[in-house]
């Protein structure tokens, strides 16, 4: 194995699409050596972004005949967290996430993680559409390749991109303290599957955890892709999922402070944001709107009965 001062510098740009989601999806790579650059891309009748945006690093590390000191640069927080953080937890339980569930998209990740071992890597999260250059291209190369996938006209499918279906979270968390017993309610209306609620508790937490878990719990209940309206009188949450998880992602979860404050759950929540089309709409808490009532009452419930576990 060559040491690393004498392999050669590589970095890759990379990026994948799909419309509608899931769909037909293509991928891009701009891969630059020194002044040179070489591109590729592809193209897939069935897939979703993420599979798009795995398969486009997958192909890009695979073009590479010997081993590479290589930067990658993606858009995607779902490839670069994953690939940084969450696949070796998910190598040690088996393929499963930490509630058992197996891991999506796992065939792509193992490839990934298989591909990673034979080279010096360093992955880089780049905002997406801010004009850099290598980053539009490998974009442009994905759309031009998920373009060429043409159905004849009698085999084209009757909704378009813009036809996920529609669901709506309510999200309400609770503290008897704070710290203390806490309960969480999410409120999942969808258009396909009508309405549940999604509640529990925690024995010792806060109202913050518990407005965040909520909006965790009820994105966990679906299972596919889906235009997602979010709705929360939390402004931690808000703020959180709006203005500072990307950066968050991108610093890997440090601040100037330090360790971003309960890092896990911000992490847990990126991963289930997953294939989403989401809006984060805020409702003040002194509302009368009939779910978001309808979730604290469940969430301050359930935070009651934690409670009375504990004294009981």
């Amino acid at each position: 194995m060559a040491p690393a001062a004498d392999l050669q510098p590589v970095t890759l740009y990379t990026d994948g699409g799909c419309d509608p989601n899931p769909g037909p999806g293509g991928w891009g790579v701009v891969m630059v050596f020194g002044s040179q650059t070489h591109e590729l891309s592809g193209r897939e009748a069935d897939t979703t972004n993420n599979r798009m945006e795995l398969t486009a690093a997958i192909r890009g590390l695979e073009a590479l005949k010997r081993r590479c000191e290589v930067r990658v640069y993606t858009d995607s927080q779902y490839l670069r967290q994953g690939i940084t953080s969450w696949v070796r937890g998910w190598q040690r339980n088996g393929w499963r996430t930490r509630n058992g569930r197996p891991v999506v998209n796992q065939d792509l990740w193992q490839q990934l993680l298989t591909l990673s071992t034979r080279h010096e890597i360093s992955w880089h999260w780049i905002r997406g559409h801010q004009g850099h250059p290598l980053n539009e291209r490998a974009d442009a190369l994905a759309t031009a390749a998920r373009a060429q996938h043409r159905l004849p006209v009698h085999l084209q499918p009757a909704s378009t991109g813009s036809d996920l279906p529609d669901c709506t979270l309510y999200c309400r968390g609770s503290c008897q303290g704070n710290p203390g017993p806490g309960g969480y309610a999410s409120v999942v209306v969808s258009a396909t599957l009508g309405r549940s609620v999604q509640t529990g508790s925690w024995p010792n937490t806060t109202n913050n955890l518990m407005e965040l878990w909520a909006v965790i719990a009820g994105l966990r209940t679906l299972k596919h892709p889906s235009r997602v309206t979010i709705c929360s009188s939390s402004r931690y949450v808000l703020d959180g999922a709006t203005r500072h998880l990307a950066t968050w992602e991108r610093s890997a979860w440090r601040t100037r402070q330090g360790q971003v404050q309960h890092a896990e759950l911000w992490q847990e929540l990126a991963r289930v944001m997953g294939d989403h089309d989401i809006t984060w709409q805020h409702i003040s808490a002194a509302t009368a709107h009939t779910e978001m009532r309808s979730a604290l009452q469940a969430a301050r419930l359930a935070a009651q009965q934690s409670s009375r576990k504990d004294n009981g």
